[in-house]
């Protein structure tokens, strides 16, 4: 639990997600990535809260979320579904309308929703992504040996499901530290490891994160080229967020590769690696309560 929020589950379609939840205001969903869960906002959620009714869901796949099985397209884990889950939990909650910040895979979703429900968001907030496309198309052989994971895990099942499952923790301390600035585990609070490692420790949950990298793979990878080809932009004002150590930076120019997407954005740069809410946390919310204001 994140100090000062509630849990609360909510059936969102044909899943059940977790939810936290604590403040006032305006809604604000954040929306985490891989290999992590709602734990990840714990140094960031509460400096919210005065000002935003602050909602972290768990993406379906992980957490306390249901975690249902892929199909053969890989579109239960595709960021289109997971978009229609958060639009599904705002009905829920009955909330109309809400600004949507979201890391890593959660950045994903946040801009999937941007895309397919306009109506539905405030403001866009993004963290340390670069669109699914053009992160594809920018590989090299530098980027393909740090970002190996992108195709590790899109793999066909079960072959990533039980080289991982043979050392679940193993695999997961190594990933978080691996992507950090300084390459360690000292910025993750205790109970989020032990939420990090469970979660990779469930075999529902664990093929969810690796379907959730077929779907980027094809089903995601392929609905950017269709929007791109199509001229469909972000309408809402975004903020972008990257590390100076993270995978965006590593494209060379990351803020050009979201331009031709969004009409408004502004965008600015941290010293971190990947996670940045547990490593910059400062920077984080001095980047995006003010946007959000």
């Amino acid at each position: 639990m994140i100090p000062g929020f509630t849990q609360s589950y909510h059936q969102c379609g044909d899943i059940q997600l977790s939810v936290h939840r604590a403040g006032k205001g305006t809604p604000l969903i954040l929306l985490h990535g891989y290999p992590q869960n709602h734990h990840c906002w714990e140094h960031v959620a509460p400096a919210f809260t005065d000002q935003f009714d602050v909602i972290i869901p768990d993406l379906r796949g992980y957490g306390d979320s249901d975690a249902p099985g892929d199909n053969a397209d890989h579109s239960t884990y595709s960021k289109r579904q997971m978009a229609a889950d958060i639009a599904a939990l705002m009905d829920r909650l009955g909330i109309e309308k809400a600004h949507v910040l979201g890391h890593d895979r959660g950045g994903r979703v946040a801009y999937r929703f941007a895309l397919d429900h306009p109506d539905r968001l405030i403001k866009l907030g993004i963290i340390e992504i670069v669109p699914t496309g053009d992160f594809w198309a920018s590989w090299n052989a530098d980027l393909a040996l740090k970002a190996y994971h992108w195709t590790f895990l899109a793999q066909p099942a079960p072959l990533p499901e039980r080289m991982i499952g043979a050392d679940p923790a193993g695999y997961i301390d190594w990933t978080l530290a691996a992507w950090t600035l300084d390459k360690s585990l000292s910025v993750f609070s205790q109970a989020a490891l032990e939420s990090y490692r469970a979660q990779a420790s469930d075999p529902a949950h664990l093929h969810a994160m690796c379907a959730d990298y077929r779907a980027g793979a094809t089903f995601d990878k392929a609905l950017d080229e269709t929007d791109r080809a199509a001229g469909h932009m972000i309408a809402a004002p975004m903020h972008f967020l990257w590390a100076r150590g993270g995978f965006p930076a590593q494209t060379g120019d990351p803020a050009a590769l979201w331009k031709p997407w969004v009409g408004q954005m502004t965008d600015s740069a941290c010293t971190s690696g990947h996670f940045a809410m547990e490593e910059n946390p400062t920077a984080v919310i001095d980047s995006f309560l003010p946007f959000f204001r």
